[in-house]
């Protein structure tokens, strides 16, 4: 994928995130933290289930869009299943916690001027940034 394209579509997914995030909390008043309300469909006692349920399928089906239409968006390989459901495991621990996720804190939190969020999405940003280092100039390994 070239470079002019590869950032197209990233302006593109990102201007779609912040859209979503600003219509979920202007017509239900919540923010589109994706771990709340992915997790919320499995909890008893979580609300608004057709909301996120809708919400959830709505990122799924996106992606399966993109893979159609811009195929190349999704070049980047294939990981093994472990490595996969480590990685899952690892964020899902991490999201619970930071009581929030990326989305949740870095999109929603940081546009609400959130301290914690603030917080949170520096130590998200710093942990990926040392582990890309450790992975691939102390490790050897990434591309």
């Amino acid at each position: 994928m070239n470079v002019i394209a590869s950032y197209g579509v990233s302006l593109l997914g990102g201007a779609l995130i912040g859209l979503s995030a600003s219509l979920a909390l202007l017509t239900h008043g919540r923010a589109a933290g994706i771990s709340g309300l992915f997790g919320g469909l499995f909890l008893p006692g979580y609300d608004a289930r057709s909301f996120r349920l809708a919400f959830v399928v709505g990122l799924v089906a996106a992606g399966l869009v993109l893979s159609v239409v811009y195929p190349a968006a999704f070049a980047t390989g294939v990981r093994s299943l472990f490595v996969v459901g480590a990685a899952g495991l690892l964020v899902g621990f991490g999201t619970r916690l930071g009581g929030g996720c990326t989305s949740g804190h870095g999109v929603c939190g940081l546009s609400r001027l959130s301290g914690r969020s603030m917080v949170a999405t520096a130590t998200f940003m710093g942990t990926g940034m040392v582990t890309v280092f450790v992975v691939r100039h102390l490790l050897g390994g990434g591309r």
